[in-house]
């Protein structure tokens, strides 16, 4: 029986980390060649072909890499691959796999994966998260999801898995709805699905948009945001309190961003949706949508940031950028699930199939 074929290719982080000659702590060296290598039974899995694309920490990636690497996933797609695995460290993985998945247009899976221990580190998690990987970029039952994060045998959506926790084997989660599977006996089994939307158009060929994420904190009176106004962004993401909430003199200054690019509000909870119509003092949801904001929904700031930097890379005007969050931060089970909850004042997509 002919085994399916993946690419796997790898960008670096802990995953390939070892403690080199005289050095303090471990850097990235592995190829994405050692890392198969080393677990023997994924060749009786799949087909796989292996590319180093680049070996870098997580922290150090940027949009080029993550774009790069979403070229050669779709390539290896054309060239028949069932699915794609890219390994890369966690410290960013959940804004880069956000990143794909906006521009992932194939029925074909494209699964990310890491460590959080390195190789040599007794109770690496690496070779069981690679293995995991592969058994989900073959399952028939991934086709359709888009862009998977895979780690600790669990299976977690592009746009709601986070990073939350610095060294357990369980850092990532995907809160409050939780992950869509998880690998048993090497199979993959879902049982939540989120919404998928159209890709979006790839970044067109200009500069690289500048979009600063702002959290807010106790005594914040906007002074920052005056920097980032003054500094010229072309957009900002405020990750406010609670359910979307700033500070008296903070809501003026959102004021004056707004009319500048741009704004978008979110929580820096980590888990639940942005507010629309519930309390009304000065800083409060309410009032910074009417000072122009826009409501990030279901999305943390993390992944409005990466939205926001698509659709102004794009050359999206406010007023799109507006109606695509309102259509990828709304009901994270899809359009028809909001039939009969939205509120009266609540934003509406309108226009493209965002």
């Amino acid at each position: 029986m002919e085994k399916p074929r993946v690419a796997v290719a790898s960008l670096g982080g802990t995953i390939t980390m070892t403690a080199g000659h005289g050095t303090r702590g471990v850097a990235p060296t592995l190829t994405a060649a050692d890392l198969l290598g080393a677990v023997p039974i994924l060749a009786e899995t799949a087909d796989l072909r292996a590319e180093t694309l680049i070996t870098a920490p997580g922290a150090s990636l940027g949009f080029t890499d993550v774009l790069r690497a979403l070229s050669w996933a779709r390539d290896a797609v054309t060239e028949g691959a069932v699915g794609v695995v890219l390994v890369q460290g966690t410290d960013t993985l959940e804004e880069t796999s956000y990143l794909l998945d906006l521009h992932w247009d194939r029925p074909e899976p494209l699964v990310l994966t890491g460590a959080m221990r390195p190789p040599r580190q007794p109770g690496a998690d690496g070779p069981a998260n690679l293995l995991a990987a592969v058994l989900t970029a073959t399952a028939p039952s991934s086709r359709g999801l888009g862009v998977l994060v895979v780690m600790n045998d669990e299976v977690h959506a592009a746009a709601r898995v986070r990073k939350s926790d610095a060294t357990a084997l369980g850092a990532f989660s995907s809160a409050p709805f939780g992950p869509l599977g998880r690998i048993h006996e090497g199979c993959a089994y879902y049982a939540n699905g989120p919404a998928r939307r159209p890709a979006l158009p790839l970044p067109a060929d200009r500069h690289s948009p500048r979009v600063a994420l702002l959290e807010t904190c106790l005594g914040d009176d906007g002074d920052l945001l005056r920097l980032i106004i003054d500094a010229d962004y072309d957009g900002v993401v405020i990750s406010a309190f609670g359910a979307g909430h700033v500070s008296t003199g903070m809501a003026g200054m959102v004021s004056k961003a707004a009319e500048r690019g741009p704004v978008v509000l979110a929580s820096r909870t980590g888990a639940g949706a942005v507010l629309s119509h519930t309390y009304g003092f000065t800083g409060s949801e309410q009032d910074l949508l009417d000072r122009g904001a826009i409501s990030a929904g279901w999305l943390d700031a993390r992944k409005a940031r990466i939205l926001l930097w698509s659709l102004l890379s794009a050359g999206d005007s406010v007023e799109v950028i507006r109606e695509a969050f309102a259509a990828r931060g709304g009901h994270p089970s899809g359009p028809d699930a909001q039939v009969g909850c939205r509120p009266d004042n609540a934003p509406a997509a309108r226009g493209r199939h965002w």
